[in-house]
């Protein structure tokens, strides 16, 4: 009898978190659909926060090469989840769901965003996570790249050869 729990899963080894901005910008959206379309490509499962704008676009780009999709979302329904989605899995925890995004990826891209994004990366540094950041915040420990290739090609690296989990 096999223990699932222990067996290894390449999904689950390449689980990648991708953050940004909940509202569109054609110019994010591109780069971050080009993100998820990379990602499926590397049989990496996408996770994220569920809704619009960098979200919905990297999950339509996993979606069209063929990946698979998480959305960590907000409010207490799956209602609000973007339609690229494989499985949105409701919280009921509003903006306090950012830390269950980024502790469920290996690795983080982040792409654009605000304060909500910023919260993550905040959280994402505190536990330990390698994350890498295209257009986005630059701060101490956030990997900067200029391409989708450089970005996804960085944190699949980092997912595969994860740093010593940090004491909370």
């Amino acid at each position: 009898m096999t223990d699932h729990a222990l067996t290894h899963h390449p999904a689950v080894d390449l689980t990648i978190a991708v953050i940004g901005s909940g509202t569109a910008d054609p110019t994010l959206d591109a780069l971050a659909e080009r993100v998820g379309a990379l990602l499926a490509v590397a049989s990496a499962t996408v996770v994220c926060g569920g809704l619009g704008g960098v979200m919905a676009a990297v999950c339509r780009g996993a979606k069209t090469a063929g990946g698979r999709t998480v959305g960590i979302l907000p409010g207490a329904t799956a209602d609000a989840g973007n339609p690229w989605l494989d499985l949105a899995l409701p919280t009921g925890m509003g903006e306090a769901r950012n830390v269950l995004v980024v502790r469920a990826g290996r690795a983080v891209i982040a792409i654009g965003g605000g304060f909500g994004t910023l919260s993550e990366l905040a959280f994402a540094r505190k536990l330990g996570t390698p994350v890498v950041g295209l257009r986005t915040w630059a701060l101490d420990g956030v990997r900067p790249v200029d391409t989708p290739q450089a970005a996804v090609d960085q944190a699949l690296a980092a997912a595969r050869h994860p740093p010593a989990p940090r004491a909370s």
